[in-house]
């Protein structure tokens, strides 16, 4: 396009994504894939027309307040906008967009994977075999929790959740959900409904949640909501952190309430919480839900859709500010 936007990424995307973005616009890239504090997003947003950030940038009531006028399109390369105070840019008047839709194979892949090394012990057998402790073998031996026929219940049946019950189905589990409403039959599949969350957790064998980060849903999973847990119940997270209160968690993994947990995101990231290293039944991944190569392709190219509806003055298909 003629008099090219300018377009500023602050982490490092996909090549494919990078390059569709170098072919459209003016590009200010950043290679070293550091983190930018709020001072350097403010300070860019008065040299660029747009911004392409991750979950990683932080746009608060404040960063916004100070943001440049020439800024006028933030694309998000996330599904999550809880980074983002939307109120404070439709204040500015500046547009909002996220990716969905792209990402949910590859979350419930990730969910999956962590509700079965949770349930079959994967961190205590990775442990042993790769430390050279594996010694003896008996009946008794890192003896699990078998997943297939069993009962899942999940938070938030949106695209990740439907996903996940999908491939639920693939081992016989029984699909249980709670929403603020319920779906038509055509996406519920034959998933049960629960208007009450409390429903919901007492017949939880596992549960895996897939509800966005409100102040609404901000630690859903907490002391009380445990409690109503199954005995020897497993919890799966691979939506936000924000979403488990985790000393609640640890507390009830030390006592059994909990027989296991499998993590992909947390409180404080990057980092995660410390004191879950002491328990092999706690099952934890770096955050990596969407990190497959399609899916990091899909969503830059999702993001870019957006900003290219944008300039060309129509209305952004995954706007939500």
């Amino acid at each position: 396009m003629a008099n090219k936007p300018v377009l500023w990424i602050p982490r490092k995307l996909s090549p494919n994504t990078e390059a569709r973005a170098a072919r459209d616009y003016e590009v200010l890239l950043n290679p070293e894939d550091t983190l930018s504090s709020s001072g350097k997003i403010v300070a860019m947003s008065h040299h660029v027309d747009a911004i392409l950030p991750c979950h990683s940038e932080i746009f608060d009531a404040d960063v916004v307040s100070r943001m440049g006028k020439r800024t006028r399109i933030v694309a998000n390369h996330s599904v999550g906008v809880d980074h983002c105070d939307l109120e404070a840019f439709r204040n500015r008047g500046i547009v909002v967009t996220n990716t969905p839709d792209v990402l949910s194979d590859a979350t419930a892949e990730i969910a999956m994977l962590l509700l079965i090394g949770a349930a079959r012990r994967a961190v205590e057998g990775d442990r042993l075999v790769r430390n050279g402790e594996w010694s003896n073998w008996s009946p008794s031996f890192l003896v699990g929790h078998q997943v297939t026929g069993k009962r899942l219940g999940i938070i938030g049946l949106g695209k990740v959740g439907r996903v996940m019950a999908e491939r639920a189905r693939g081992f016989n589990m029984e699909v249980h959900y709670h929403n603020r409403s319920r779906l038509p039959p055509d996406l519920e599949q034959d998933a049960i409904y629960h208007a009450d969350l409390d429903s919901l957790l007492a017949v939880s064998r596992f549960l895996s949640l897939h509800c966005p980060a409100t102040p609404e849903t901000a630690g859903i999973l907490n002391g009380e909501t445990i409690s109503k847990l199954p005995d020897g119940a497993i919890v799966v997270n691979t939506a936000r952190g924000a979403l488990i209160d985790e000393s609640a968690l640890l507390d009830a993994v030390a006592s059994g309430k909990i027989a296991g947990a499998g993590l992909d995101c947390f409180a404080t990231e990057p980092g995660g919480n410390p004191a879950f290293s002491a328990h092999e039944k706690i099952f934890m991944l770096p955050h990596i839900g969407s990190a497959t190569f399609d899916t990091r392709d899909a969503m830059g190219f999702r993001a870019l859709d957006n900003l290219d509806a944008f300039f060309a003055g129509r209305e952004p298909r995954d706007r939500v500010a």
